[in-house]
């Protein structure tokens, strides 16, 4: 299949930065920096919430016929669908729906869905998923159909989209038979993060965090749910090593724990995927 060009268009990748965490943005510029190097796009550009450059004015530095904008979030929610579209300038039609293709000037300015809700994201968490045994095979490589794999997310009561896109994923890597079972685990949902060592039926776990970036939840929240005590992983922590060590061992079972997906590198064919979807007018999300 020819690739669409995409030489007169701009890209614009969100994310939500932090003040508090320093890594927060990492996965942004690294992916706004591999698209460049791809050469896709006439510009790239990054844009965040909670750091510069912010929503409000990137697109002045933005000068190519076409702009796509894409959220580097998991989720439709709040953000995505409340303060980004508001501080970029797509205006609402009264009932919380807001125009997704934005005439400004010479300009057409596309606003596409967030990344962690499209279907080829299934490819970047099983790559996460098989890189993290593969880096760790102690005592022996297993095979995949010998492992469960987990799919850990936030989970909240205030957005329940925020957990239909793990339950997606873990469908869409069910049906595909890989893996002896897939499950979804939530921070404050059921089912829980520590409930995973009852659910699975094998002997090996994988649990992958589907977070842009790791942060407080997948660098400690998350190990001390699945067991490790609270001063370890802090210790850890204040050493610089891994708070979780993989393999670990507990209630006879043996465990992996990955890094968020944030960094995978097929994370770009997705941001690829939101901006030709948008560019043929299918701004499903």
């Amino acid at each position: 299949m020819q690739r669409e060009d995409f030489s007169d268009a701009a890209l614009v990748l969100v994310g939500h930065g932090s003040t508090l965490n320093g890594d927060s943005a990492a996965p942004t510029y690294q992916h706004a920096e591999g698209l460049r190097k791809r050469g896709y796009f006439q510009q790239v550009h990054e844009a965040f919430w909670k750091l510069e450059p912010g929503l409000s004015g990137v697109l002045r530095g933005v000068f190519a016929p076409r702009v796509f904008i894409v959220p580097l979030f998991i989720s439709e929610g709040y953000f995505t669908e409340q303060v980004i579209p508001r501080e970029m300038g797509f205006a609402a039609t009264g009932d919380g729906v807001f125009n997704r293709v934005l005439h400004q000037g010479d300009q057409k300015i596309y606003y596409c869905g967030p990344i962690g809700t499209h279907d080829s994201m299934t490819e970047v968490l099983l790559a996460r998923a098989k890189q993290v045994v593969a880096d760790h095979p102690f005592p022996h490589l297993p095979k995949t159909e010998n492992l469960t794999l987990f799919i850990a997310g936030h989970g909240t009561g205030n957005n329940e989209q925020s957990r239909k896109a793990i339950e997606r994923q873990v469908e869409l890597i069910r049906a595909r038979n890989i893996y002896a079972n897939v499950h979804p685990l939530f921070m404050e949902e059921e089912p829980r993060i520590g409930d995973c060592w009852e659910m699975a039926r094998t002997k090996n776990l994988v649990v992958v965090p589907f977070f842009i970036s790791d942060g407080l939840h997948s660098f400690e929240d998350i190990p001390v749910m699945l067991g490790e005590p609270e001063r370890i992983v802090q210790k850890r922590l204040a050493e610089g090593q891994p708070t979780w060590r993989n393999p670990t061992e507990k209630h006879g079972k043996r465990l992996w724990y990955s890094r968020s997906i944030g960094d995978e590198p097929s994370m770009a064919d997705v941001v690829v995927e939101r901006v030709r979807e948008a560019a043929a007018g299918n701004s499903s999300q």
